[in-house]
């Protein structure tokens, strides 16, 4: 399995594939890579075990970043050729010695989703590395217990299982689960392995020192161990040997990989140039611009007034008689004909 442990450039339409137990988490269009393609529209998919950015121009221009390669990832101020300046996802990564600087910019204004989207599944990524990777002496039994992972389902246990790495010996358990083999020691919990089908190479039985033994080794990927284990009788030995043999070969046609990230649904939203800030002149809401013949009837208008109806030609109407010094075009104007001019 390499997606998730290599980085590799213009990948063939079978790289691009995804294997057994990969999926794609999230997908987005009009992504820039900025620091190889700047200028060059792409899309970004978001597996649950790298990073899959390709031309939408040109086909075979692309890239994998397996999430294992990957050492740090931020955000910087960059400036897009296709954008100008504007913030991006900036990804540092070690691969074979060699290091490499990633930088994606999403050129839909206001869009920020390659952000969460990468960010996040890259930390469910770590956060899961038990479903993937052996480990020795880890902290997975408790009280006898083995401690059952999200998804992960407990098949079957096995007492009395003899662990052949010592002259001498240990006396521990065995317990199977869709995901992975564990083996602890009954006299010491925390020795024991904790093995994914993922990372094992051959599952057989074979003579050795100690008579017949389940024989169980590695990928060279996970340190090419080779793990001893004998079982009494020989009738268990050959049942447990086949139940492994049959899990084994059900996980690598189905595997779990233990990445798991909810994406927001949010609408991708379409391209479109910024939009431009209609200048608006303002007033300012000050009393002192207002008509001084409104105001002052507004400050009279509950005070006593038994003026009679009189006719008004301007309106055609009877209205009530004005005071001294006020007209009906004075009383129509909420701003001075002087201020707004």
């Amino acid at each position: 399995m390499w997606e998730d442990q290599e980085i590799r450039f213009d990948l063939s339409f079978s790289q691009m594939e995804m294997r057994k137990g990969e999926q794609v988490i999230d997908r987005l269009d009009f992504i820039e890579d900025t620091k190889g393609n700047s200028g060059d529209k792409g899309r970004l998919l978001v597996t649950n075990l790298r990073i899959i950015w390709h031309s939408l121009l040109i086909a075979r221009i692309s890239l994998s970043i397996g999430y294992n390669c990957v050492q740090n990832i931020s955000t910087k101020v960059v400036n897009s050729r296709l954008k100008g300046v504007t913030e991006a996802l900036h990804i540092l990564t070690k691969h074979n010695g060699c290091r490499y600087e990633f930088i994606f910019t999403n050129l839909i204004p206001g869009n920020s989703r390659h952000f969460t989207s990468v960010m996040g599944v890259h930390k469910a990524y770590l956060s899961s590395r038990i479903y993937r990777e052996l480990k020795l002496r880890g902290a997975v039994i408790r009280n006898k217990q083995l401690k059952v992972l999200d998804k992960e389902k407990l098949y079957f246990t096995v007492p009395g299982v003899w662990n052949l790495s010592s002259d001498q010996g240990n006396l521990g358990s065995f317990v199977v689960t869709n995901v992975r083999l564990v083996w602890f020691a009954d006299m010491n919990e925390t020795f024991n392995v904790s093995l994914p089908y993922i990372q094992i190479a051959t599952i057989r039985i074979r003579e050795s020192r100690f008579g017949l033994a389940l024989v169980i080794e590695s990928t060279l990927g996970s340190g090419g161990y080779v793990l001893g284990f004998r079982i009494d009788p020989k009738e268990q030995l050959y049942k447990v040997t086949d139940e492994l043999q049959t899990l084994y070969k059900v996980h690598l046609d189905h595997p779990e990989f233990g990445v798991y990230y909810s994406v927001t649904t949010v609408p991708l939203l379409p391209e479109q140039p910024p939009l431009v800030q209609e200048e608006i002149t303002e007033f300012d809401e000050n009393l002192n611009d207002m008509s001084n013949a409104l105001t002052s009837y507004s400050l009279d208008q509950h005070q006593e007034n038994s003026n009679q109806p009189a006719y008004c030609p301007e309106l055609g109407l009877a209205v009530e008689k004005l005071k001294e010094g006020f007209t009906i075009k004075q009383l129509w104007e909420v701003i001075p004909t002087s201020t707004a001019e």
